[in-house]
């Protein structure tokens, strides 16, 4: 690697562990002094009494202890007073394998689909969301947040020529659609809800108020004086007649309006469902109708109207993204909180959220485990050995210099009982 990667400790905790380090080696170091100084000692004050053999064999072998201890603790980090012995420094001359092992650890025990799906279902993501979302701040900032991408999502939509693919493919959308049998179903649903029949009663109103016109009467007088004999006409037979054509009609309208059940009715009934039959089925009245749908769908004005609706809502969504109006924030925000309380009361779509998470993150992950292990591999390749060494030995050094405690007594404790040993054996 050309660039190395540094570490920094000199938190207050690590000057702590650093400063501890210091004194567990200098404590560490007075005591092997001092088993050597023993050892010398005891063996100038051998010929005074044969007691000082044993001390003297405690403090040669903790004192040998000691040494060994020495060498394997500085071993595992550099080289021994800085001679170039084999088999030392051994972190550092194994960087690269440290690292390679490192990352196939990683990849093989803790990206492993078992543990990742275990964790990974012990997370309730659809609470999270929904908590989150519920929280005005919160969604507040995301509202802003999509605001501000809007505008340029707008233009990239615009530049790259997706608008032009969308507006075709609604189109060949619209082309495609059957509209005669959706309208007749539709007129179908209208008339099996009894909804025709409030339209049936508008038309009877409208009729009867057309009728009762003085302009209406009048016409139907003409109509009816240049149908009578002159004979009749002297004796004003035609206002005679328009007069019971209209009482008629009218007793007729209000007989239909007030009687639900009315045999006129019926056969409006039969009439509109005769129609809505046709419409779903006559070739003709489908013809038309996809014709009216062309027409329709050529006409500029519907290009035009298009063109503006996008204008309007471009220049909205820019205002709104500068701060120039508020509206369309806090109802992106309203929603996103409305969201957060329906997901929050809603545990089967929370459940249906997890496990889509799972699914998707736990594909992820395996897909993905062996780019983290070869990233991890190359991070720990292209470390400063040199501090994080250091970095090790303030973590843990202090329980390494113990082994050199426990090495002097240890070795100490084996040498005296060799001593015993060889001792015993003299006297027999």
């Amino acid at each position: 690697m050309d660039s190395s990667t540094n570490f920094s400790f000199d938190t207050p905790a690590d000057a702590e562990r650093a400063a501890e380090l210091r004194r567990v080696k200098a404590l560490a170091t007075l005591v092997l002094a001092s088993t050597l100084l023993l050892f010398v000692v005891a063996k100038w004050l051998l010929p005074v009494h044969p007691a000082f053999g044993f001390i003297a064999a405690f403090a040669e072998a903790a004192t040998i202890g000691g040494l060994a201890d020495w060498y394997a603790v500085v071993a595992l980090f550099k080289r021994p007073l800085g001679l170039p012995i084999p088999h030392t420094a051994i972190i550092q001359s194994n960087q690269a394998r440290i690292a390679d092992k490192l990352g196939e650890f990683i990849q093989v025990h803790f990206l492993e689909a078992g543990p990742v799906d275990a964790k990974l279902r012990e997370i309730d993501f659809g609470s999270f969301v929904a908590d989150w979302l519920r929280d005005r701040k919160r969604s507040d900032d995301l509202a802003r947040f999509a605001l501000r991408l809007l505008p340029e999502a707008v233009s990239a939509t615009e530049s790259s020529g997706l608008m032009t693919f969308i507006i075709r493919r609604m189109s060949t959308q619209i082309q495609a659609i059957d509209l005669a049998p959706l309208a007749a179903g539709t007129l179908r649903g209208f008339v099996a809800e009894g909804r025709h029949q409030i339209l049936f009663d508008d038309l009877l109103r409208v009729m009867h108020e057309t009728l009762t016109q003085k302009e209406t009467m009048a016409m139907i007088r003409d109509k009816v004086r240049a149908e009578l004999p002159t004979l009749l006409n002297l004796y004003r037979a035609d206002k005679f007649l328009v007069n019971k054509i209209v009482s008629s009609a009218t007793a007729f309208f209000n007989e239909v309006r007030s009687d639900p059940k009315h045999p006129f009715r019926g056969e409006f009934d039969r009439m509109v469902l005769s129609f809505v039959d046709r419409l779903g089925t006559d070739q003709a009245y489908i013809d038309r109708i996809d014709g009216l749908k062309r027409d329709f769908l050529a006409r500029p004005e519907l290009a035009d109207l298009a063109r503006t609706v996008w204008a309007n809502t471009r220049s909205f969504i820019e205002r709104s993204a500068s701060g120039e109006t508020q509206v369309l924030q806090h109802h992106l925000a309203g929603m996103f909180v409305s969201a957060g309380d329906a997901l929050a009361g809603d545990a089967e779509l929370r459940g249906e959220i997890n496990q889509g998470l799972v699914t998707v993150l736990r594909s992820f992950v395996a897909d993905q485990k062996s780019g983290v292990s070869t990233f991890i591999s190359d991070q720990v390749k292209s470390w400063d050995m040199a501090q994080l060494i250091s970095l090790i030995e303030i973590n843990i050094g202090r329980d390494l210099q113990y082994i050199r405690f426990n090495g002097s007594l240890i070795g100490g404790l084996a040498g005296l009982a060799l001593y015993c040993v060889e001792f015993l054996l003299r006297l027999l």
